[in-house]
This record gives structure tokens, sequence and C-alpha cells, in this order.
């Protein structure tokens, strides 16, 4: 399914992708590389959930904005930190901070959660760094909801957008008193696609290999559950630790299995090296990953002669509509960011990564919600984020243009890089789900959309829904 309009079709997008797909979650950034952000502040280690202190008093008009990004400056993921770090600065410094909500212009900051913890990251943000605006709550959540249930009661306040927040439950966020949106929906829709594209390829027997990493186990447990509802035979669920040096001996296994496809849920790294030794082994097949498999650290450690030598290797995930005046504004933009970001050009990517145009999409309709509700309130800014890309409304794709309607005293109905700025009722957003393979010189392959409904039935067969007391936050949920 190709988009053309997002207008004309915005039903069927709307109704078939929403609430879909994710990258694995369990990314993040480091700070080291990506302009405009302090140092990591280390929270205090005897702080326990329930001791959410109260903030000082409001700021005043005109002051800065803290934007604290809960990222991965050490860990297994701090090889392609610099890169998601530079993605959460760009739409901060290039868009909005030219003429920010409410006059009072954004900071960046970041605390490393790679060593720490996501925990006492989150509460370095809050109380060391002064957020009023926590980017992307993530695979940790289950560990501090009650601190942030608190926080947020007693608060009102930090705002929480979200690029790697799919792996929390999709019935939780998107409400005053859980102030959480999303930018790449949900992890298990990730295993949904990667199910359909190994069905696409036809493929009739499977093995899925995950490590051992939160929001890649969920969505490889999607993807299991999703090949056999699609009629496949899953011939192995290989679960191994992160960061290993080698996995020949599952490589070795696997090629034995002679698999027609391998649904690869796991970080670049690991990733590409589990498809080398499998070569090296004799297999060639189908390789199907995730959305991490778009950071340069993953083809930088493969040589054309190992993706020549296979069947084919892609990731399921979503691809941007570059159809609207949304992709003409922000792609030569972004694009332009690569040689200002600080980061090494072959270590970055373009404005079609998905980690690129779906932070900025989410950091943009945090920005327009914030003067949509006048208000830095997490009460009042959670409702504004579902008005600001519902219909009715003066339909805009830009943040300036946005931003003017906005002031003018109009409704607006944000269309974005991602799609429609439309959430579910539990913040997350939709997006068009695809297919995209690389070509033997490391370049990518135009995507190849995929069934939208087809998904949406098997997500909704295999979707994690977290259990409440109340149904209605502040609660306690488990899952």
């Amino acid at each position: 399914m190709r988009i053309g309009s997002i207008k004309s079709g915005r039903i069927l997008v709307l109704i078939a992708v929403l609430g879909l797909v994710a990258a694995a979650c369990t990314t993040a950034a480091s700070p080291s590389a990506a302009p405009a952000s302090t140092a990591p502040s280390e929270a205090p280690a005897s702080m326990a959930p329930s001791e959410a202190p109260t903030s000082t008093a409001p700021a005043t008009p005109g002051a800065a904005v803290v934007v604290c990004e809960l990222a991965y400056v050490t860990g297994e993921f701090a090889p392609y930190g610099p890169a998601l770090s530079a993605d959460v600065v760009f739409p901060v410094q290039k868009v909005i901070n030219l003429d920010p909500p409410l006059a009072r212009p954004w900071t960046n900051v970041k605390e490393d959660l790679g060593t720490v913890g996501e925990a006492q990251a989150a509460k370095a943000c809050l109380e060391n760094d002064g957020a009023e605006i926590l980017v992307s709550i993530a695979h940790g959540y289950r560990t501090y909801r009650d601190y942030m249930m608190e926080y947020w009661t007693e608060n009102d306040s930090p705002l929480g957008p979200s690029v790697h927040g799919g792996l929390i439950p999709g019935n939780l966020g998107g409400k005053a008193a859980e102030p959480i949106f999303r930018a790449q929906g949900l992890d298990e829709g990730l295993g949904v696609y990667a199910a359909q594209s190994a069905m696409n390829a036809g493929a009739k027997k499977v093995v899925v290999f995950a490590t051992q990493v939160p929001g890649f186990q969920l969505a490889a447990n999607a993807a299991e559950k999703s090949a056999k509802l699609l009629g496949m035979e899953v011939l192995a669920r290989i679960d191994e630790p992160a960061e290993q040096t080698s996995y020949v001996a599952d490589a070795q296994r696997i090629a034995q299995l002679k698999p027609d496809a391998v649904i690869v849920q796991a970080g670049s790294v690991e990733s590409a090296i589990l498809i080398k030794q499998a070569a090296e082994a004799g297999l060639s097949t189908n390789w199907i990953g995730e959305t991490g498999w778009t950071q340069a650290e993953f083809m930088n450690r493969l040589d054309a002669a190992t993706i020549s030598g296979q069947k084919g290797i892609g990731y399921a995930a979503f691809s941007p509509n570059t159809t609207t005046p949304a992709w003409t504004f922000y792609q030569p933009l972004r694009d332009a960011w690569v040689a200002e970001s600080g980061v090494p050009a072959d270590a970055y990517y373009g404005a079609d990564n998905p980690y690129a145009f779906s932070t900025y999409d989410v950091l943009v309709m945090t920005a327009l919600a914030v003067e949509a509700a006048k208000s830095y309130k997490a009460s009042e800014w959670a409702p504004a984020m579902h008005t600001i890309g519902d219909p009715p409304g003066d339909v805009c794709y830009t943040y300036a243009d946005c931003l003017a309607l906005i002031r003018a005293g109009k409704d607006i109905d944000y269309e974005g890089v991602t799609g429609p700025g439309t959430y579910t009722e539990g913040g997350v957003n939709a997006v068009t789900p695809s297919y995209t393979a690389f070509n033997a010189d490391k370049t990518f392959k135009d995507p190849v959309y995929l069934d939208s409904q087809q998904a949406l039935d098997l997500l909704d067969q295999v979707k994690t829904v977290a259990k409440c007391d109340p149904e209605a936050p502040p609660n306690k949920c488990s899952w």
C-alpha cells in the first residue's frame, strides 16, 4: 500500500494503522556527540520510588524549558547513541527555538541510563535538571511508574513525549495523569510486521532470534505468535544475552535448520554478527530485522559479499509520507543537519530514517500542544496533544504554519512526516507500516507497504494490556 496524499487516504490509514508498530524502544542516545547538552548528573541512590518531591514555583515567562532526554551514554546501545541524541536536538534548535511556544526557549540536556538505569536517570532529569519535558520514558518504566504517578500528581509535570516508549502497554499513557505520547507506536507492531514480511517473502518455516532485552523480547513474542497465526512453522525461538562478541553456535544451529526466513529482534551490532556468522556457516535466507537496522552501525559491519549472498536483508518498521508539505519542509533541513550535528557522517542517517522523522514529529507536536494549551502543565497539555492532530481543524504541515494558526485562534489538524498526528486514548500514534530491504551497496530499496488491516487484526491478538486498579490513572498497574 502506497500513500498518496494523507488527506485523501486519511480514514483508511487511521483505521488501519492507529496504534501500531515501533522501533524497538530499547535504543536510546548518547550525549557525547550531540550539541547543546549537559553532562549527566547522578540521582540520589537512596531515593525511593514513592518519594516524589514537589517542584519549585512555576517558571516565569521567558525562562528556559529544560528538555531532558533519557539517553544511553554507556551500555549496549551506546554505539548509536550520538545519532539518536542528535535527533532530539535537531527539532529543538533548528525549528522550535526559532519561535518557541509561550516565548520560552528550550534547552537540551540528557542523563545516562546505560549505567544507573532508567529510573535513576529519570529522577536526575526531574530532581537535578528541573526538566519540564522528559523525552523517551521507555522500557524501564515499569520500575519507576509509581514514582512518576506521584510526581505527576504533585507537580502536574513533566510532559512525556517518547521515541522509545513502544514497550509500554498501549492502554497506559495519553492521559492528563499519565502524559506519555509515543512517536513510533508499539513494540509488538514490530514483531507483527516482521511476520508479515516473512510471509510476503514466501516463507513457510521461520526462526525467531532475540536478545534478552525487554523490548526485543516483547517484539519477538509478537513475531512468533503472528507467524503461527499466519500459518508459518516456527522451527525455533532462540534467546541470547545482548552484547556478545560471537553468536557462532546460534548461527550454526540456524544454518542447520535451513529456515526460509529468520526474524531478528536484536541490536544492530548483534544482528550483524549473527548474519555474518550464519553466512559463513553456509546459510542463505531472508533476514528480517527491526528499526535499529537503519543505524549506520549495522551496515558498517556487513560486507557486500555477505549481503549479496543472502536472499534478502531488510527491516520491518514504518515509512515516512513523502507526498506532503511536511516532508518538503523537513527533508532538506534535516539532511543539512547531518553536517551540523557533530555526529560523523558515516555514523548518521538521513531524513527518511524512522528515528529521525518520528522524533521530529513528536517534539513538534509537543511544542504546538503547549501553545494550544497555553500551558506546560501536563493536565492541560495532554488533552491538547489529542486535539491538535484530530479533525476538524485547519490542516497544517509545519511548525511555523501551525503555530500561526493557533495564535490566530484557529483549531489545527497537524499532519506530519510520520503520518496523521492522531493518537489513541493511550497515547499511541498512527504510522505507515512497511518493509525496507538493503541493496548490496548498502543503500535502501523502496519500501514495500504492508497490509495494515491484517497487521491491526494480528496486533489485537498478540498485544500486551496492563491490568490496572483503578482503571484510570493515578493507579497501580501490572503487565
